[in-house]
């Protein structure tokens, strides 16, 4: 090694090895590598056992610090094909030796890069990537520099994710005490999964309309999280203190919605012994997420039109007006301004709560969020199983859940992966029970921007699903737990869509 190579060595060294936070370390790595070689960007990436895929741990720019954390799901032969490496890897057109597959993950056309695979103990844990704009820069001298300098970067990382778990029990347990002294959890704009991918879009609507007290009205199909951006809302809003009550319209029988929502008077009705307050009392000071509010009778959406307008409340049987200071959000997967046309829903109503409207894509629009629901509902729902280390996820088996419909969405995906944990709860999760796109005929894009309507695009939907199962509905391979939803709940939809079930029909065509 010549001395100048000897110097390069110690600076890198010392700086990588300068702090446990891996971002400010590969910060001030930065310049040492820009003074020997091309450098644009610079990542740390993991390969996550688990996730049977890559993670991205440090991204750093001549910009500065860029956003990590996302995931890059290899099939098993990239997966082989990187325990192979022994060195560092040149991407250019001039040493194309990275896989096309590999090439297509990492969007590495029109860049060079090097890739040094990082080792503890022989055994390959994660990369250190460098890029810099255009073809042919980085050379076999470049290479052997950074070569020299892997096993410093290898311990770095390696200290630096023990950190991070150590930091994340330390996190658990303080959650557990908040759990202990809180009865509801709850979502910020942190918390919502997609927040940098898919959802991108919906976090920047969150937060431009959560410091306000305006109401909103979120909009998407059955299992999107339509409850998980109501609740980002209120806690990134001022009333963030404040209650967060959540109703759902469609499961209240229509007899007692009013007493639900407005609450009641002692003898109002036989059973009435005492008064009572409704969720807009409780939810005085903070936020009333009314899911499903297209279910709502007429009577309802009178009365809810009402304490819109006057911010004003009377009980079921009473005669007093009680002024409420409560912020509304409303959710639904229906059509409607169509419903407004035909009558169903009043025109009033709607321009009141479509003030601020927010459209959550379903699951299939933003399949670049998978890998990460996978990674959550695995751990949380592994906890839930009392797992105490949540099994990992098979090479390739993050690839066939994105070429997977998900007509239930992200309550589908949920109930999948709770049910592989169920069913091999040591591991690896293989998801090999999913039917591949190709053989389910009949599943239609139901995009809100789409021609139809959402009654129209969910019958159609549903139909399709039921024909998939033979009509089969509850159970295991039922068409409500291919949608994510209760059966129950399910003939009351088809009911209300006209789906003709049992004995009655077959399930109709398109």
């Amino acid at each position: 090694m010549t001395e100048q190579d000897e110097s390069f060595f110690r600076k890198v060294t010392l700086q990588v090895c300068s702090s446990l936070d891996i971002e400010t370390a590969m910060q001030r790595t930065f310049p040492c590598l820009a003074a020997s070689m091309p450098l644009e960007e610079m990542r740390l990436d993991v390969f996550d056992q688990h996730l049977g895929a890559i993670r991205r741990i440090a991204h750093v720019s001549t910009e500065g610090i860029e956003p990590a954390g996302a995931i890059f799901p290899l099939p098993e032969a990239l997966w082989d094909w990187w325990q192979d490496q022994r060195g560092p890897v040149i991407v250019s057109s001039e040493h194309a030796i990275l896989p096309p597959a590999m090439g297509k993950i990492m969007d590495v056309e029109g860049y060079s890069e090097i890739i040094v695979p990082l080792r503890i103990e022989e055994k390959l844990f994660g990369t250190l990537v460098l890029r810099a704009k255009g073809e042919g820069w980085y050379t076999p001298d470049h290479a052997q520099l950074l070569a020299s300098v892997s096993d410093p970067f290898a311990i770095a990382l390696w200290n630096a994710l023990a950190h991070q778990e150590l930091l994340r029990h330390k996190d658990e347990l303080l959650d557990d005490k908040h759990f202990l002294s809180r009865e509801m959890a709850h979502t910020t704009t942190k918390d919502i999964i997609g927040g940098h991918g898919g959802l991108r879009h919906v976090v920047e609507m969150v937060r431009q309309v959560a410091p306000l007290s305006n109401t909103v009205l979120i909009m998407g199909e059955t299992g999107v999280g339509k409850e998980v951006i109501a609740s980002a809302i209120h806690y990134a809003s001022p009333r963030r203190e404040g209650p967060f009550i959540k109703v759902n319209c469609g499961a209240i029988p229509e007899s007692l919605i009013d007493s639900e929502l407005f609450g009641y008077e002692k003898g109002a009705f036989t059973g009435a012994t005492n008064s009572n307050r409704g969720r807009f009392e409780r939810a005085e000071g903070g936020t009333l997420f009314l899911d499903e509010i297209g279910e709502l009778s007429p009577q309802a959406q009178v009365r809810l039109l009402r304490v819109l307008q006057a911010r004003e409340i009377e009980r079921v049987g009473g005669t007093r007006t009680i002024k409420v200071d409560v912020r509304v959000i409303a959710a639904t997967h229906r059509n409607l301004e169509q419903m407004v046309s035909e009558h169903r829903f009043r025109e009033d109503l709607w321009y009141r709560i479509n003030v601020f409207p927010i459209i959550v894509p379903p699951l299939r629009q933003r399949k670049e969020d998978i890998p990460a629901l996978v990674r959550h509902f695995v751990t949380v729902k592994g906890r839930e199983l009392g797992m105490a280390e949540p099994p990992s996820i098979a090479p390739g088996a993050l690839v066939r859940l994105g070429d997977y419909d998900w007509l239930g969405n992200v309550r589908e995906l949920e109930n999948l992966v709770e049910r592989e944990l169920i069913r091999h709860p040591k591991g690896p999760l293989l998801f090999d029970t999913l039917l591949p796109a190709p053989s389910r005929p009949g599943i239609l894009d139901t995009s809100l921007q789409g021609s139809m309507n959402l009654d129209e695009a969910t019958a159609r939907h549903i139909a399709a699903v039921l024909r998939h199962t033979g009509g089969k509905i509850h159970g295991p391979g039922g068409a409500a737990e291919l949608l994510g939803i209760n059966a129950s709940t399910l003939r009351n939809r088809m009911q209300k869509l006209g789906i003709p079930y049992g004995r009655k029909s077959t399930p109709p065509g398109d």
